[in-house]
């Protein structure tokens, strides 16, 4: 039996449109738009443009959130940006996102209206414009950006690491899928052992940190995100199951992850402007 040849990257590498992958007809080493379309505006101050993955439920957990808490100044309109269809390259996202990833939010109650984009720079953002969800002591609002900036370096080794070469890349290969697998497990020990001894991962108090991390960690201990349950082991993260399923049965999480979704368990919201939308959806399955 002949021996599979090594891979020998060349002097210079040459960008191979088709590679196999799931997504490789959206994959492109430039950035910029591709075609000319302007966004959508509703009648609301927030104007979100998203897709409810991780990334994206984080916007719309946070603005029910807001809701909930008694904000009526936080509705919004959100806009579906379909990532497997280029959405996220027209002229419209591209002056609103230069980077082409969801989510992306334009906050028009201010003058002049002012962009946001990176999910972090959006929860953020959004707790200190209205003070929620956000400790106000020094110490404790550090420890809360502790864990929400974890939380954005991390997960890239979650999604773009362990969740592409375990679910999306072309075919299984023994070295990446264990050198992620390795970190995320590393990772989801950290936040075990965090939370053995914090209600929430800042302390006592639930915040944006919660809603950065549980979009990828808490759907991933919880069987919803890459099938990967059994294969992590992620039954014996007993503080990080807990949390998961503690945050997972607050009303305003439960509504905000269906924002903007447009597959799966026959929930589907392609759009919101206004809460008897998602209400008339959570019905709808139920």
């Amino acid at each position: 039996m002949s021996k599979k040849k090594e891979y020998q990257p060349p002097k210079v590498w040459k960008w191979e449109k088709e590679d196999g992958s799931k997504f490789a007809n959206i994959n492109r080493p430039v950035s910029g738009p591709t075609h000319q379309q302007a966004l959508p505006v509703g009648e609301h101050p927030f104007q979100l443009y998203s897709l409810a993955t991780p990334n994206g439920q984080k916007a719309g957990i946070m603005f029910e959130e807001l809701l909930a808490a008694g904000i009526k100044e936080a509705e919004y309109d959100a806009w579906t940006i379909d990532i497997g269809e280029g959405d996220q390259f027209s002229s419209g996202f591209v002056n609103l996102n230069p980077n082409s990833k969801i989510p992306a939010l334009m906050d028009r109650s201010s003058n002049p209206p002012v962009r946001v984009f990176e999910s972090g720079a959006i929860l953020q953002y959004l707790a200190e414009k209205f003070g929620k969800f956000i400790p106000e002591q020094t110490t404790a609002k550090t420890e809360c950006r502790n864990w929400l900036f974890w939380q954005m370096g991390s997960a890239p080794y979650l999604g773009g690491g362990f969740g592409h070469f375990y679910s999306y890349a072309p075919s299984k290969m023994e070295y990446p899928i264990n050198r992620f697998t390795m970190e995320t497990k590393r990772q989801l020990d950290v936040l075990d052992k965090q939370l053995s001894f914090n209600e929430y991962l800042a302390g006592d108090e639930y915040s944006i940190a919660d809603i950065a991390v549980w979009p990828w960690y808490g759907n991933l201990v919880l069987g919803k995100l890459y099938d990967a349950a059994e294969f992590l082991q992620v039954e014996s993260y007993t503080h990080v199951v807990r949390w998961a399923k503690q945050i997972g049965e607050r009303d305003a999480v439960k509504r905000g992850k269906i924002v903007n979704k447009a597959w799966g368990d026959g929930i589907q919201l392609l759009e919101r402007h206004s809460s008897k939308d998602i209400t008339k959806a959570l019905k709808k399955k139920g």
